[in-house]
């Protein structure tokens, strides 16, 4: 078929050819919201502002059915799609949170029955599917033969879920009498009454087309112009949120052809660009409040919530007064929100709101139960007995007009406080350009504009030169080099080389010490303290090191009155005497070392009372750190409180020609955490800022460090020995053969290997010699004459020897064989028997 070719088919429509009696020809399929033979009439119409289309048709019989199918489009969750009255009854299609409902009902009748019997005269049908997303949906809503249906036309929805209801007709709505109008009226997109007003059911804005009443087509260039109010031929439409109107993060809601900002607190206005103004409490300290009343009658169920902003700890932020007692009150405590009711059930806020950022803080007291929230964070609950709010109650906000009652609860609020509210009514301290309710305000003193803080560097806070800069209501300081703390108050003095070479810096709280040793000989070395008349503090410890190997000598000793301390050394063991305080149950105590401290080697001691806070105490002494092995006295004292001022505190003896000096080295000793120093004020480099001191009242300084006596110069060592140095203490190193402590004694007389020709034996401190045959003397030195007492008889004539001698015989006479202490050569027979007639020779 060839009717298409050509065709003239306009806005899309599709061409549908066909062959009648011969000829071709063709029709327009029309796209929806279009019509006619080429597709060339819109149907679409849309309503941008409240209105309605009235279309009146003849009434048709009572077994005619009511038909009307349309397409809508629409983001308002409530509204009007059409009205039809005929014959008494009411066949309406509304929009409902977003879902189709439509209604039958008979009118009520002028001076009808009860409201009961009225709900009985009403039958609806609902579809659970939200429709008003913006996109075109068609529905199609039938009255037939007694039976109610409703119908969503939107294909590929409507194959997921259930898209269709209907109902029988109920029999009291069946029956109506016909009206005296022989026209029936069909509202689209609003409703008017009789008297031209339209009904409280919101009017349609959106779009429609392609409404069809009885299968009649509503095409918007054939009505009347009198029956059409505020309809707009086409669809135009563009989302207004697309723009982001709403600032300050306000949610936009789109109203098709308008917007709404939903905003957040504590903004107003039409685009959420309007502030609540902050309210200021407590500027430069001064006292403020402010008093509203209550208008309404909030009743039992109470919500309070506000943006708060300080730094304070304590403070008042709001009280309810009727006309008896103050009911309900929230206040700062520890930096912590408190609530309270009837002036017993209270809730503190788990976390504190007192760091300078703003929190929203509420609370809600709902029938018997009272919770509090901060940053909508649940901060606890308590069940609580009901409230009664009513119109004229007052609300103070910040304080209470008398200072005094305002104490009690922190005093008066130091911060700022915005957007404040109960039950959703606002309290507004000043007002915005854009209108709202609020409770009126009756009072406000020294209360401002605006949350500036207040300029707290202008008493200059910062010290020692450091720089300040202004936060909301607080500051902070820079600090210059070797400086700390928040105030700059800390300084770093050890950094600054305040102490001799020798010494140690010990930074303190406001301050600084220097620790060193120092040396003490005799009695000039007796250092004495005073202190300075500021100590505050307790004295109840003594701490020290110390190196001596003097068995008797007086370490520290004060005495004033009947009251005493002395630290010493008896018998090499380390004592504490003291005598204090004048409690009864205060004696003498006495407490020595369990090991001896004389043996010049470095002990830490450490003597404190058990219970410092007490009038009396036992004391206890801690010797190298070893607390298991410390000693506690059996009696119990006071503490050295009488030190602090006005008595001499003497250190390395008990003063000139007292004897009992103390000759060794000590550390720096603190008393009550407080030194002795060594060093005097001229003598270190900056001046000691702390405020409780002892001063060295003695004008000569000690001798720095720790050094011995020249216990090697010279030297006491003999036969050699070699002297060592072991502070105070020297040791001889002997050579082999010497002992003794200067090397006095000969341990072994035979080292010099003494005998020259003999063997040399110890004999106790000498030795002996054994000679060899031949020699003699104390060390075999001498060589002894062989013939010397020979024992050549008859005149035999005696010849040396090696080591021996031998006679030569007279004639006459020969060698007496049998002599034992003779010794015959091996040859000697076959000589004497050649030279018998000779001579006799006989070795020995």
């Amino acid at each position: 078929m060839v009717g298409c070719e050509g065709h003239e088919c306009q806005n899309q429509g599709s061409c549908s050819p066909f062959l009648s009696d011969g000829h071709h020809g063709y029709s327009c399929l029309c796209p929806p919201g279009l019509t006619g033979p080429l597709c060339q009439t819109p149907t679409a119409f849309s309503f941008e502002q409240k209105g309605y289309l009235l279309l009146q048709s003849p009434l048709l019989a009572a077994e005619a059915s009511c038909n009307i199918t349309l397409s809508f489009r629409t983001v308002l969750p409530r509204a009007v799609l059409f009205q039809r009255s005929s014959g008494g009854l009411v066949l309406g299609l509304e929009l409902l949170g977003g879902q189709l409902i439509l209604s039958l009902r008979r009118e009520a009748l002028a001076g009808g029955g009860e409201e009961g019997e009225a709900l009985q005269l009403r039958q609806t049908l609902e579809l659970p599917l939200n429709v008003t997303d913006g996109e075109w949906h068609s529905v199609k809503a039938v009255l037939e033969d007694g039976l109610l249906s409703l119908r969503l036309l939107d294909g590929g929805v409507c194959q997921e879920q259930d898209c269709e209801s209907e109902a029988r007709v109920n029999g009291t709505l069946a029956g109506a009498d016909l009206p005296e109008s022989p026209l029936q009226n069909t509202f689209i997109g609003g409703v008017v009454e009789a008297g031209g007003a339209l009904v409280p059911v919101p009017a349609f804005i959106g779009c429609l087309r392609d409404v069809f009443v009885d299968s009649q087509l509503v095409v918007p260039e054939e009505w009347l112009s009198d029956s059409a109010v505020n309809v707009t031929a086409g669809c135009s439409h563009r989302d207004r949120c697309q723009d982001s109107p709403c600032e300050n993060r306000g949610q936009c809601i789109n109203l098709w052809q308008s917007y709404q900002c939903r905003c957040p607190r504590p903004y107003e206005g039409h685009d959420c660009a309007e502030e609540y103004v902050t309210a200021r409490f407590g500027s430069e300290d001064s006292q403020s409040y402010a008093v509203f009343t209550i208008t309404d009658d909030p009743g039992s169920d109470i919500t309070v919530s506000l943006f708060l902003r300080t730094r304070r700890h304590a403070g008042l932020l709001l009280v309810l007064v009727n006309s008896t007692s103050q009911y309900l009150r929230l206040w700062l405590d520890k930096g912590r929100v408190r609530v309270q009711l009837h002036n017993f059930e209270t809730l503190t806020s788990e976390s504190a709101v007192n760091d300078g950022d703003i929190h929203f803080v509420s609370m809600v007291v709902d029938r018997e139960h009272m919770v509090l929230y901060v940053a909508n964070q649940k901060q606890g609950s308590v069940e609580v007995r009901t409230v009664d709010s009513q119109m004229g109650d007052v609300v103070y906000v910040g304080g209470l007009a008398e200072q005094k009652a305002s104490a009690a609860f922190g005093g008066y609020f130091k911060g700022c406080i915005q957007d404040l509210r109960i039950n959703g009514e606002r309290l507004q301290f000043f007002r915005l350009d854009t209108p709202v309710t609020s409770y009126p305000v009756e009072l406000m003193a020294n209360v401002t504009a605006g949350c500036t803080g207040d300029d707290s560097c202008s008493r200059n806070l910062c010290q020692n030169g450091g720089m300040c800069y202004s936060m909301w209501d607080d500051f902070t300081c820079t600090c210059p080099p070797n400086t700390a703390g928040r105030r700059c108050e800390e300084v770093k003095w050890c950094e600054l080389s305040p102490c001799p070479a020798r010494a140690e810096c010990h930074i303190l709280s406001q301050g600084y010490e220097c620790f060193s040793n120092a040396t003490f000989l005799d009695d000039s070395s007796v250092l004495s303290y005073r202190g300075n008349g500021r100590i505050q503090r307790s004295l109840a410890s003594i701490s020290l090191s110390m190196r001596t190997r003097k068995r008797h000598a007086a370490i520290l000793h004060a005495e004033s009155g009947p009251e005493f301390v002395t630290v010493s050394v008896q018998d090499g063991l380390l004592f504490l005497e003291l005598q204090s305080g004048v409690g009864e149950g205060s004696s003498t105590v006495s407490l020595s070392s369990r090991r001896r401290v004389s043996d010049g080697e470095w002990h830490s001691i450490h003597l404190f009372m058990v219970t410092p806070w007490a009038e009396a105490s036992r004391w206890t002494m801690v010797l190298d750190e070893e607390a298991e092995e410390a000693g506690t006295s059996s009696s119990e004292g006071g503490n050295l409180d009488f030190l602090r001022e006005e008595v001499d505190i003497l250190l390395g003896g008990l003063g000139p020609e007292a004897g009992w000096s103390l000759v060794g080295c000590l550390g720096t000793v603190e008393v009550g955490g407080i030194a002795l120093p060594y060093y005097s004020p001229s003598e270190v480099n900056l001046p000691r800022t702390q405020e409780e001191q002892f001063l060295r009242t003695s004008p000569s300084p000690p001798m720095d460090g720790c050094s011995g006596g020249p216990v090697c110069q010279p030297s006491p060592c003999v036969n050699r020995g070699s002297c060592q140095d072991l502070w105070n203490l020297f040791n001889c190193s002997c050579d082999e053969g010497w002992a003794g402590r200067r090397c006095e004694l000969n341990t072994d007389t035979c080292a010099s290997n003494p005998c020259i020709h003999g063997n040399c034996s110890v004999q106790g401190l000498a030795y002996k010699c054994s000679c060899e045959f031949g020699y003699t003397g104390m060390n075999c030195e001498e060589e002894v004459d062989v013939c010397e007492n020979h024992l050549c008889a008859h005149g035999g004539t005696c010849l040396h020897g090696v080591n021996k001698y031998a006679c030569l015989c007279s004639y006459g006479w020969g060698l007496n064989a049998t002599e034992n202490h003779h010794l015959i050569l091996k040859h000697c027979h076959q000589i004497v028997i050649a030279f018998m007639l000779f001579l006799s020779v006989k070795f020995v």
